[in-house]
């Protein structure tokens, strides 16, 4: 907690609640910028709005971390935020502040606020020069804080973060995945060498193949490999069999598969917003097919070749799923397709606007619109929710955050994919 005036002003919320949580936050951002620095020459009318959504995200962010050795990781108590139902213009929950410093470490939020900065500075390194490098300067800072002040963030913060965002898989997966990204926004050989000395203490080749808000190991290892992959960078050349490993464990059929697939098709790894892990892993697939295709080669997957195309087609298989080509013939992205989910697990989603009841909803009052049984009054057009079980079936209950609540981090990642799709397609 922090005393004292800070301007925090900005950013996202992270699901259907009212709180900032730093974490999922920087993590969005990270993915949004990457969406924007992979496929950005294929949105055409649309690249402007992502660099709108990236900057409103960086700026917050550089707000955040105005003072050195400080990171503000969160605001609003999120206990008390969830004990109402409110909307955001009726807040009256206790805008608490969370920060980690030198005496509460927290590597895993410092690591990722760090590389969503330097993601961000390659955005706009050519439309707005002045801005991207102040962004990378303060990820460079940001960066050396949370290499030399190490501890998770749960550890210090256990009580506030906790059960939410707790850092599950430890700092080291963040500290690899922000020296890549400084390395990538950089060019410098100093975060070069880091990846070098650090990444098997970092855990470069552990196998752990869920990649979202907590675990970033997968895509550390993907975006290294493109050094080695398109930049020729022979000292990073493990990094494609640390890359290839986690995408064989996604190619169907091959003695390297360990992905749970539903009947129906789609990718199932947590029931709790499964979603996000769609998004983040169709995004994956798609960006190491575009490093393979550059640099002409494929993956084997215990003896067999995988070629870009494959990957692409297994990407393609799960956007479709989440557009509606599933058993449900559900569309999981609000206001998209004939059928889509109508009661998600959104507070401004689904309670009267300001327009249409100008009287202020209590923090109590407004349950009466989480049990309803009606469709939301305000459509959050584009919000991806959690998704299906793994039995294909959605019951859309706005009472089941599991798998009725939209997030940032699961619509981060699918800005990306969407546009290479669209764009593949003649749609773009």
């Amino acid at each position: 907690m922090c005393g004292g005036q800070v301007d925090l002003v900005g950013g996202y919320h992270d699901a259907g609640d009212n709180v900032k949580f730093g974490f999922p936050m920087a993590f969005s951002m990270t993915m949004l910028a990457w969406s924007v620095v992979e496929f950005g020459g294929l949105m055409k009318s649309e690249l402007q709005h992502a660099r709108d959504a990236v900057r409103w995200g960086a700026d917050y962010l550089l707000k955040a971390t105005a003072h050195p050795d400080t990171i503000y990781v969160q605001v609003g108590d999120a206990t008390k935020d969830h004990a109402c139902w409110e909307r955001p213009e009726d807040m009256d929950t206790p805008r608490t502040v969370y920060k980690v410093d030198r005496g509460t470490p927290g590597s895993d939020v410092a690591a990722e606020t760090a590389a969503a900065l330097a993601a961000a500075s390659l955005v706009f390194r050519k439309s707005d020069p002045a801005y991207a490098s102040r962004l990378v300067a303060r990820a460079k800072r940001v960066f050396e804080f949370a290499d030399k002040h190490r501890g998770s963030y749960s550890t210090g913060l256990a009580a506030d973060v906790c059960p939410y965002y707790c850092s599950y898989s430890g700092y080291q997966d963040e500290l690899l995945w922000g020296a890549a990204w400084l390395h990538r926004a950089t060019k410098s050989p100093s975060y070069l060498s880091y990846i070098q000395t650090n990444g098997q203490v970092l855990g470069a080749d552990e196998s752990d193949n869920t990649f979202g808000w907590d675990n970033k190991h997968a895509g550390a290892r993907v975006l290294i490999s493109k050094s080695f992959l398109v930049q020729r960078l022979g000292a990073l050349h493990e990094y494609k069999g640390h890359a290839d490993g986690f995408i064989c464990s996604m190619v169907p059929g091959t003695a390297t598969d360990q992905t749970q697939y539903t009947r129906g098709g789609l990718l199932f790894r947590l029931s709790d917003s499964n979603m996000q892990y769609v998004t983040s892993s169709s995004f994956l697939l798609l960006t190491y097919a575009k490093y393979l295709a550059f640099a002409k080669q494929t993956v084997r997957c215990g003896g067999v070749a995988v070629t870009p195309q494959r990957l692409r087609a297994i990407a393609r298989r799960q956007v479709d799923y989440l557009l509606g080509s599933n058993p449900m013939g559900m569309s999981y992205m609000v206001g998209y397709g004939a059928k889509y989910p109508r009661r998600i697990h959104h507070r401004a989603s689904s309670l009267p606007s300001v327009a249409a009841h100008p009287a202020r909803i209590g923090c109590s009052q407004g349950f009466t619109a989480l049990y309803a049984g009606g469709a939301n009054p305000n459509l959050l057009v584009g919000a991806v929710v959690g998704g299906p079980d793994m039995q294909d079936r959605f019951p859309d209950e706005r009472n089941d955050h599991e798998h009725s609540e939209p997030a940032t981090y699961i619509n981060a990642p699918l800005v990306g994919a969407l546009a290479y799709l669209a764009h593949s397609y003649g749609q773009l």
